[in-house]
């Protein structure tokens, strides 16, 4: 780590006082901003309020769990890094919550090198997130179009696309908020213009709302179709 501190924030979440003390002081030396909760009512509360981007979280809290706790939070919220600290007699508990997306599960006694690893791959996966974030498109409400791969995906699942569906809205995508010919549509997708490919990219454009948000693809008559976000 950098000797200017980074920018990123962690909820530290350990129930040992002296231990989270001892670690939250050392995290101070880094990052700009450390938060800490002995139980995970407190640290719920702080995460609501603070939106970390890093949670170190113990497995063995008082009352809910490290895992029921970041279950809760993974309900909600995809994005946010977590590394969980475990004994030994809980690696396996840990591993079969495969769903909790964890950067990594560290098992005590955990060094300070192993955690600061831990933090630097947290840190890659945010860079990383952060960045594919920026090529996906927000359709509405919980549906979203990826332009690298080409995918719609609505609530968080894919959605089946005909290899032409998947054509139209790239090409659509590609043109956000401007009006695509219908012409220079039939001509990408079919390579050829007559009165059968017209009928067919009217039949095209109606199969594939169904799948999208109301109103989403919009007919501007006499000229062709436009996506507008």
């Amino acid at each position: 780590m950098d000797s200017e501190k980074l920018k990123y924030s962690i909820l530290y979440i350990e129930d040992d006082k002296a231990v989270r003390e001892n670690y939250v002081s050392y995290l101070k030396r880094f990052y700009e901003t450390v938060y800490e909760a002995g139980d995970a009512h407190d640290a719920l509360t702080i995460y609501k309020h603070k939106k970390p981007n890093i949670l170190i979280i113990d497995i063995q809290l008082p009352g809910e769990n490290g895992i029921e706790f970041l279950r809760k939070i993974r309900r909600f919220d995809h994005s946010i890094r977590a590394i969980m600290l475990t004994a030994m007699s809980d690696v396996k508990t840990l591993v079969d919550a495969s769903e909790l997306k964890l950067t990594k599960y560290l098992v005590k006694p955990i060094s300070r090198g192993e955690l600061k690893d831990a933090l630097d791959l947290a840190i890659k996966e945010i860079v990383d997130y952060t960045t594919y974030a920026n090529r996906v498109i927000h359709i509405k409400d919980n549906a979203y179009w990826d332009q690298d791969k080409a995918k719609l995906i609505v609530e968080g699942k894919e959605i089946f696309l005909t290899r032409k569906e998947r054509e139209l809205l790239t090409l659509l995508f590609a043109h956000l908020n401007n009006v695509v010919k219908s012409e220079d549509i039939i001509f990408e997708l079919w390579y050829d213009y007559d009165s059968a490919k017209i009928a067919s990219l009217k039949t095209l454009v109606k199969t594939l709302r169904k799948k999208l948000p109301e109103n989403f693809i919009r007919n501007v008559f006499g000229i062709g179709y436009t996506i507008e976000v």
